[in-house]
């Protein structure tokens, strides 16, 4: 497979054709910011967190890095006054929903985002897609999966897979970048099959 020549924040980097400017950027150590994104499963691109500056023979755009792909004489910023606006708006919206996450608090701090910007709306769930792609992906259970649209929009545990799957499992817990997967499986359980820890606790 041929190299493609790139330039990432001054930088010259060399990614193979096909390649996303995240992993090139990864790969000769620059870091971009994610919060929907995973190694193991293929690439969303909703959380918007990883939006760099892109410039195409002497056009500046703005990309979703974990989705665009390299291209020869791609000159990337993945930090400009641009971008640090971008990324400081998405993660005070996220706040609203997750105020308490520590990889949003953490990344609020870098980009001086305002957690107290937009009002209050503790769903937990930044609706990045993680539980719901690892367990489709990764685990092929298809125990969770996403509901309504738009500002409805939520995570949901399906009773009948998630009864016999879930419990030894919770693999999902991990990926989340808030508690929104833990919780949701939580609630399921104690409205679905309430009596499933009991027995485990027996060991029935």
């Amino acid at each position: 497979m041929s190299e493609i020549a790139l330039e990432i924040d001054g930088k010259a980097v060399k990614a193979a054709q096909g390649t996303t400017v995240l992993q090139a950027a990864r790969s000769a150590g620059i870091s971009i910011p994610t919060l929907c994104h995973h190694e193991k499963l293929e690439p969303y691109g909703g959380c918007r967190l990883c939006m760099v500056e892109v410039d195409v023979r002497g056009k500046k755009n703005y990309v979703v890095s974990c989705l665009y792909p390299v291209a020869p004489d791609l000159v990337v910023r993945t930090r400009s006054e641009r971008v640090d606006k971008i990324r400081r708006v998405i993660l005070e919206e996220l706040l609203a929903h997750a105020p308490d996450s520590p990889d949003l608090l953490r990344l609020a701090k870098e980009y001086g985002a305002d957690r107290d910007r937009f009002e209050k709306d503790p769903s937990f769930c930044i609706l990045c897609g993680l539980c719901v792609r690892y367990c489709a992906e990764i685990k092929r259970k298809h125990a969770v999966g996403f509901i309504e649209s738009g500002a409805r929009r939520k995570i949901r545990f399906i009773p009948e897979i998630a009864a016999k799957e879930c419990w030894d499992c919770q693999e999902c817990f991990t990926v989340c970048p808030t508690s929104a997967a833990q919780a949701a499986y939580f609630l399921t359980e104690a409205l679905a099959f309430p009596g499933q820890r009991k027995a485990s606790s027996r060991g029935d």
